[in-house]
């Protein structure tokens, strides 16, 4: 995408090709206006159109062109916190029932895959947390005894079965859990947008929102090429936010993440490592995760950004660390490196917001952008078409509010990215 291998890297090279669309000439009138064609926009687009209301998504790039198309495609239940932090943070009601929607969110990700035949490498295998320490293992049991509180089928694996399902001897533990999985994200949001299409949704790509003002009792939202008047606006546009709601981007911190691919390995190599083609991440302060694709390759990542020295650094930490955990593997050596940026909050919970009257958004994935954007683009659609009440979401509504130090903190977690990076696996 924009002639850059490192804003989609494999993804975009095994991906299903994106639906013909344009960018936006002259003047619309439809009932609403999606902007942003990642998850959450082409999910809301989707059950919009299936309900009989007309919809128009406006692209600033092309679809998938965030985090949506860049992600490692690990589709994983609930958030990077602990279960029971979630009520403590949203009041016992909206805390447990957003713990009950994303423990199903995945659920919901492998029913549209299947109901639209969606072809991106969907593997409904499960997950892998892995512990690298004693301090993790100690995490993975807390977050095992509190998700088991709640039914989830979760389940703590010793260091033998761990070993057996990665393929190496480096963690103490795992926390397999049943209701996830992987896709290939690039494939399954642009599957996304060719299922909203053929339900009569209107994408139009190239066309970067620039304004939207009130027109009597609707909006007009405008474009370099045009406009649509329209009745609702729903902003989707997450850590990749331009234009008229620059409160989304300042209330979230960018953290950057990266992905090494390897070349397709051989039936030998693939028998020992993820042979049950789970995806797993580890519990390192800074994380590393790694899964297969359909095609046998490793991809493997980490927080960081492939520019400047950044991506010599973090490359040959990729080597070095996936030679420590596979010694088999001395030979590797990769084909693709991608990278894009998870918006943070500050609590990492995603928020809810009411722009205006009928302007309404979710946003601060916090690195689980898949299922969760798929579920709340869901409900954004039934927002909008009276079937839910903003007292039955699965978040309050809140103000978006600046993060301070946003920009020194991005440098900081820039910088300190690549130091851990420099010094990490060389023993």
């Amino acid at each position: 995408m924009h002639n850059d291998p490192h804003s989609h890297g494999l993804w975009e090279k095994t991906a299903p090709a994106a639906p013909p669309t344009q960018c936006l000439e002259g003047h619309l009138r439809t009932d609403v206006v999606v902007v942003g064609a990642g998850f959450t926009g082409l999910s809301a687009a989707l059950h919009l159109a299936e309900a009989g209301i007309s919809v128009a998504v406006l692209e600033a790039a092309q679809i998938g062109f965030g985090g949506s198309g860049r992600n490692v495609g690990l589709v994983n239940a609930g958030l990077w916190i602990m279960p029971d932090e979630v009520p403590a943070i949203l009041g016992e009601e909206h805390g447990e029932r957003l713990l009950q929607v994303l423990s199903a969110a995945p659920g919901v990700v492998f029913d549209l895959i299947r109901k639209h035949g969606i072809a991106c490498e969907a593997e409904h295998a499960g997950t892998l947390h892995c512990a690298a320490d004693r301090k993790g293992l100690k995490e993975l049991e807390d977050r095992a005894r509190q998700w088991q509180a709640r039914g989830a089928p979760v389940r703590l694996l010793g260091r033998e079965e761990t070993g057996a399902r990665v393929g190496t001897e480096a963690y103490l533990a795992s926390l397999f859990d049943d209701r996830a999985g992987t896709i290939q994200p690039l494939a399954y949001v642009r599957g996304l947008a060719c299922a909203a299409i053929q339900a009569g949704a209107k994408i139009f790509t190239a066309s970067p929102v620039t304004g939207a003002e009130r027109e009597g009792d609707a909006w007009r939202v405008r474009t370099p090429g045009g406009s649509v008047r329209t009745d609702w606006v729903i902003v989707a546009t997450n850590a990749y936010t331009s234009g008229p709601w620059p409160q989304v981007r300042a209330e979230l911190v960018q953290l950057p993440y990266f992905n090494f691919a390897t070349a397709p390995l051989p039936e030998r190599v693939l028998e020992r490592i993820l042979p049950g083609r789970e995806g797993m991440w580890d519990t390192k302060e800074v994380l590393s995760s790694l899964r297969r694709d359909r095609q046998g390759r490793l991809v493997f990542g980490s927080v960081g950004a492939l520019r400047g020295t950044g991506a010599a650094v973090h490359g040959a930490w990729a080597k070095r660390s996936l030679r420590k955990l596979f010694p088999f593997l001395d030979w590797i050596d990769f084909e693709d490196a991608w990278y894009g940026m998870i918006g943070m909050t500050t609590d990492a919970v995603p928020r809810f917001h009411r722009f205006d009257r009928n302007i309404i958004g979710f946003s601060g994935y916090n690195g689980r952008g898949i299922a969760p954007g798929t579920v709340f683009g869901r409900y954004l659609a039934h927002l909008v078409a009276g079937k839910v009440g903003e007292a039955d979401l699965p978040l309050p509504v809140s103000d978006p509010r600046e993060q301070s130090f946003r920009t020194l903190r991005e440098a900081y977690y820039e910088a300190g990215a690549q130091i851990v990076h420099f010094a990490g696996a060389r023993i």
